[in-house]
């Protein structure tokens, strides 16, 4: 077969490096398929302008590829992302173009669930307080704050979204002996009873959770879901944990809320806005532990999900179905071979 070609966006400080060594861990699977090329992106337009020749488009960061850009694809068949959250992407109109959209929903779901439990746990102990009075002259102030704090062991943790990540924290906090309860508009209540999880209404599980772990995608529907209102029927010193995606929570009520003790603490790896400004106020919160969008990171998930965005894409272009497809109404409008169903084990990763 004629190999295609596949598109990558050109860091703004390129590396010198032969493209076999560089993308060495995408070609294993698209090597006897496909030819590389790096597309400077200085500028939408002149992104569109190098890929407009691409079978596909391999990327997870950079450029927003909108419907500007996507108009301008000529034979793009597939845009590869090597990450869980497609928010980089308009894939409404990547599906109006006929264009598969892949992800990687599930190469680094342990590495996430570990960091969403990290954080639950220093903002249930309130370990950056713990730590100040440790090195701060405060030793015997410890004490008198978490007195006030009930243990775990009995409280509920309320999960926003119960997709692979959210199953996987929901296991953890059961060994903490939490109770674990979620809201999913989009997986069968049977699904979630079967983990041991309680399904709920979104209003019955701002109510009820000590706890609430955000994991749902970041779209229309879900911006600032959490929200003034939101936290106000939610009860007082409720914990607020998000490794999802930073606009889902109005940022501005959470620091009010935060600021009256309506929400108690904090564990945030995610913001409205990445890098934040040098004076939000969550950075210098004493019940706020925040840390810079890593939940993913270890020495494992840079390898693997460049590995899986090769391969999703090279399956594409062999003309098959990809194991995940983002927009699965798509499929069938196209000439690629369905090889396996499309997974119903969660909902709209978008």
């Amino acid at each position: 077969m004629n190999k295609k070609l596949v598109a990558m966006q050109l860091p703004p400080a390129a590396q010198v490096a032969a493209l076999s060594e560089k993308y060495a861990l995408e070609l294993e699977a698209l090597a006897p398929v496909a030819d590389l090329i790096e597309v400077p992106s200085p500028t939408p337009s002149a992104f569109a302008e190098g890929a407009a020749g691409a079978d596909a488009i391999i990327t997870s960061w950079g450029v927003q590829l909108d419907d500007a850009i996507i108009s301008k694809l000529e034979q793009c068949v597939v845009i590869g992302l090597s990450s869980v959250g497609v928010d980089m992407v308009d894939v409404d109109a990547a599906t109006r173009a006929g264009i598969v959209v892949t992800n990687t929903p599930d190469v680094f779901i342990e590495e996430v669930a570990d960091h969403a439990l990290m954080l639950l746990l220093a903002a249930a102990r309130r370990a950056k307080q713990m730590d100040a009075f440790a090195s701060g002259g405060g030793w015997r102030k410890g004490r008198p704050l978490l007195n006030h704090i009930p243990r775990l062991m009995g409280q509920t943790l309320g999960l926003l979204s119960f997709g692979n990540v959210a199953r996987c924290t929901a296991k953890r906090a059961k060994a903490f002996g939490m109770h674990v309860a979620a809201y999913d508009p989009y997986v069968s209540e049977l699904t979630i009873s079967e983990h041991g999880v309680e399904p709920v209404a979104f209003g019955e599980l701002l109510e009820r959770a000590d706890y609430l772990s955000v994991h749902s995608p970041h779209n229309q529907e879900t911006e600032h879901l959490l929200n003034a209102a939101a936290f106000e029927r939610m009860k007082d010193g409720v914990v607020i944990i998000n490794t999802a995606r930073g606009p889902i929570i109005d940022e501005a009520a959470l620091i009010a809320a935060l600021g009256s003790g309506k929400v108690g603490a904090a564990g945030l790896d995610v913001l409205e806005q990445e890098p934040p400004a040098p004076d939000n106020p969550l950075l210098t919160m004493d019940n706020v532990l925040v840390t810079p969008h890593v939940a993913s990171a270890t020495s494992r998930m840079r390898p693997t999900a460049r590995r899986r965005v090769g391969r999703e894409v090279a399956m594409v272009l062999r003309g098959l179905w990809p194991m995940s497809c983002v927009n699965p109404t798509v499929l069938p409008k196209t000439p690629l071979t369905r090889w396996q169903p499309v997974s119903m084990q969660r909902g709209p990763n978008r």
